[in-house]
């Protein structure tokens, strides 16, 4: 069964945008076919945008909210979405589904995410899209999350271009869907959506949805999503500054990327790193800093072949003191 979570990143886009290129059933989870996960990069980063809420002037409940004294502004926008308010219904729909101020209460909150949506507020739509696609809080239904999710694309919602997109690909993954989703993709990533913006780095890489391969098209997006922390696109990014595809080539600024991503728990960046500091490319060589990373990379269940030599070199000494170093960059 296809699970989709509100606020977690798109582990699977890489594997679904190949999909629209390869066999059916190309996308797999522990054996499982799943749909890539709904994102929403302001609740993930904590922020608060006014688009949540109709788009609405700030007013005193709204004002409240951005101050942090969310149970001044259910108090306060409450009794206007039981009068109709649209954005009250959408700020009270927020504060619910988050706990914020008080516990969480999901299923009162679909309640008024559904009340506003029926009055057209995009970001209303798009969340009870997604509470629909669950079918935890509501009936489940497909059908009318789709037209949610497409009438809150229309109208400018970011998050649900990008959720939309993620929506057509998986409706038809024989390259088809991928066609029609390359436009919500791309006014996704104009709008600042770092998923957005990596999908639209590996259309453009791989030649999919209509686009040319464009190297240079897809480094520009590779840049603009590593800059906003995605760590597989500064993985992706470190690898082509260093191999010169797209741009012009600098082993250390590669290498300055991929640290990055390293640093942030990604765990091929982690063995890229490694080896460079082994080799000594992009960095000065640093025998133990580099079995330091080879050893997080090896926790996390990555083998090397390369690395294990390496290791199996190292003495005592050089391996204990390596240990230390990666239990202080843990």
């Amino acid at each position: 069964m296809t699970v989709w979570h509100r606020w977690a990143r798109t582990s699977a886009l890489l594997a679904l945008l190949l999909a629209a290129v390869a066999p059916v059933g190309a996308v797999e989870s522990n054996g499982e076919k799943v749909l890539p996960s709904p994102v929403d990069p302001d609740r993930r980063e904590g922020k608060v945008d006014p688009e949540r809420f109709g788009g609405r002037p700030a007013d005193q409940a709204f004002g409240a909210f951005q101050r942090g004294l969310y149970m001044t502004a259910y108090n306060l926008a409450l009794p206007r979405a039981e009068n109709g308010d649209a954005a009250a219904q959408t700020l009270v729909a927020e504060i619910l589904s988050r706990g914020l101020g008080m516990a969480r209460n999901e299923a009162d909150a679909a309640k008024w995410y559904a009340r506003a949506a029926e009055q057209g507020v995009p970001e209303a739509q798009f969340q009870y899209a997604l509470l629909l696609l669950d079918g935890r809080f509501v009936k489940k239904d497909e059908k009318e999350a789709y037209v949610l999710m497409q009438a809150a694309a229309e109208a400018g919602n970011r998050l649900a271009q990008f959720n939309f997109a993620q929506l057509l690909v998986s409706r038809e993954p024989d390259g088809r869907g991928l066609e029609k989703a390359v436009s919500y993709y791309e006014r996704a990533a104009e709008a600042g959506v770092p998923d957005a913006e990596y999908a639209m780095a590996e259309i453009y890489a791989n030649g999919v949805g209509g686009k040319k391969a464009d190297d240079a098209a897809a480094r520009k997006w590779l840049v603009r999503a590593a800059r906003q922390n995605f760590d597989t696109a500064q993985l992706d990014l470190g690898r082509w500054i260093m191999a010169g595809k797209g741009g012009p080539k600098n082993a250390a600024e590669g290498f300055g990327w991929l640290l990055r991503a390293a640093r942030g728990g990604n765990v091929a960046a982690q063995n890229d790193v490694a080896k460079l500091y082994m080799q000594g490319i992009g960095v000065e060589p640093d025998t133990k800093a580099a079995a330091a990373w080879y050893m997080l990379a090896r926790r996390a269940g990555l083998l090397d072949p390369i690395m294990e030599d390496f290791l199996d070199g190292l003495t005592d000494d050089e391996i204990k003191q390596a240990l230390e170093t990666a239990n202080r960059l843990r």
